[in-house]
């Protein structure tokens, strides 16, 4: 565990709240409130950058809590990334400051405590029971643009200026907080943060190095049997998570056309500037989300066992003529994360839906069954505890003579989810029986409605909730 430093001193006020399940189920609880509240709405970014910071802050990881081990862990950056040009750490960071100054300017008197994010660090100060009224002042230094390498401005924020020695026991020597640590019982809730980690260091090993079961043959199961027994070649998309955030920031849809014409800003002339240099910082990345790559690696498993390769494209490399083929392909993320899948989804009848209301994607169903409801609406937003929907779902790619797999969640988890099931053949068969379609069968274009439950990230208790068989034209 790493130990945390003496020019950290916040750090103590995390081992204090540590030491007692009282205060740290208090303290998950007052995260959790600023994180689905109002002045965190539609910022799925800045919360999980506050949910982070707390979380390693908790778990004594002060060492982690750095521009370069953020940016790789939280944002998916390469190790050896450039946070010069790359400065998506300390413009999220800048925006979780305003966002927690709004939060408690509303809410600050009922709050047991208070958190901040001083300038010059991402270690955050946590005030416990503060007394009514603003207790932190952020120092009156303002952020300043400067030129990178690649002609962009980067947000850089100013050192602040030294405070004054506090009375406080804030200054306590690194070896008795050291100490402190040490003697602090083992918890569950204390590994979470590591845990998930761990888990995406691992995924990789995981999945390379387990032996694909020899029971089923994956040419055997649909959707499988159409993409792999095929000779055309089988294309992956990624999802494009920044061009979701960039919709956030903005308030504008970047529609398909949008999309496939490069014109990430619809409307620069509505926005200010911060939001503006904001979004250009996110266009210099093209990354795909994190439950992306296991999904990727299972696909690719899958198409071994039968002899065949997986080529892997993020979607923002590719154009509209690349899709107009005869290959097959799989598309991952809902149309906010990934627009090319409004190519596909009006030969379906389970189709997204973004409401503004509660800033989430919603999933309507246009011809409902018996049974079924009109609308599929989440409980939770990603990182968050509650209910979620995914679609899993197979189509014809018009005018052409392939097939187009879609894995597709309202959040991330339930992305991840739809990817579990379909490259694990045994529950894959079992959810297709319980649709009354023989998996072994004919091939058939479907789509599966998926309910599951999320826990901090990770989505549990997955059942198909609806089910349709799709049907077949002339010529496919």
């Amino acid at each position: 565990m790493s130990s945390p430093r003496q020019s950290n001193p916040h750090s103590v006020e995390f081992v204090k709240i540590a030491e007692t399940v009282e205060d740290l189920a208090l303290l998950r609880q007052h995260v959790k409130d600023i994180v689905e509240g109002a002045a965190f709405k539609g910022s799925h970014r800045s919360g999980q950058f506050l949910q982070y910071i707390i979380d390693q802050g908790v778990a004594g990881h002060f060492d982690s809590i750095k521009e370069r081990v953020i940016g790789v862990e939280l944002f998916g950056r390469s190790p050896t990334y450039d946070t010069g040009e790359d400065a998506i750490v300390r413009v999220t960071a800048s925006d979780v400051r305003k966002r927690l100054l709004q939060h408690y300017g509303r809410y600050g008197n009922e709050s047991p405590f208070r958190i901040s994010l001083p300038l010059g660090s991402y270690i955050p100060e946590i005030v416990r029971d503060p007394q009514p009224g603003p207790k932190h002042t952020e120092p009156a230094t303002s952020e300043v643009a400067l030129p990178s390498s690649n002609g962009l401005p980067v947000i850089a924020t100013p050192e602040p200026t030294p405070h004054e020695p506090s009375s406080t026991p804030e200054t306590q020597p690194a070896a008795s907080v050291e100490e402190q640590l040490a003697r602090r019982p083992a918890r569950w809730w204390l590994y979470a943060a590591l845990a998930l980690t761990v888990l995406n260091i691992g995924v990789w090993i995981f999945f390379w190095n387990r032996n694909v079961p020899g029971a089923q043959d994956p040419r055997r199961v649909l959707p499988w049997s159409a993409l792999l027994d095929s000779p055309r070649p089988l294309q992956l998309i990624t999802s494009d998570p920044d061009i979701a955030e960039i919709q956030g920031y903005t308030g504008q849809v970047i529609t398909i056309s949008d999309y496939a014409n490069h014109n990430y800003i619809p409307h620069p002339e509505q926005l200010t500037p911060e939001t503006t240099q904001i979004c250009r910082i996110l266009l210099g990345g093209n990354k795909a989300a994190l439950v992306d790559t296991p999904i990727a690696v299972g696909v690719t498993e899958l198409a071994q066992a039968s002899s065949r390769r997986v080529e892997v494209h993020a979607a923002r490399s590719i154009q509209l003529s690349n899709l107009q083929t005869d290959d097959n392909f799989v598309l991952l993320g809902s149309p906010r994360s990934n627009p090319w899948i409004t190519l596909f989804s009006d030969q379906m009848s389970f189709r997204f839906s973004y409401d503004k209301a509660s800033s989430q994607e919603i999933i309507l169903n246009v011809h409902p069954g018996p049974h079924e409801k009109p609308q599929y609406v989440p409980t939770a937003l990603g990182w968050a505890t509650g209910q979620s929907y995914a679609i899993l779902a197979m189509v014809r790619n018009p005018d052409q003579n392939g097939n187009v797999l879609l894995l597709s969640g309202a959040n991330a988890e339930g992305t991840e989810a739809a990817g579990k099931l379909v490259t694990d053949l045994p529950r894959l068969t079992a959810a297709f029986k319980t649709c009354g379609i023989t998996p072994g069968g004919p091939v058939h274009h479907f789509e599966l409605l998926l309910r599951l439950n999320m826990m901090a990230g990770s989505p549990t208790n997955v059942n198909v909730e609806a089910c349709h068989v799709l049907p077949e034209t002339d010529g496919h």
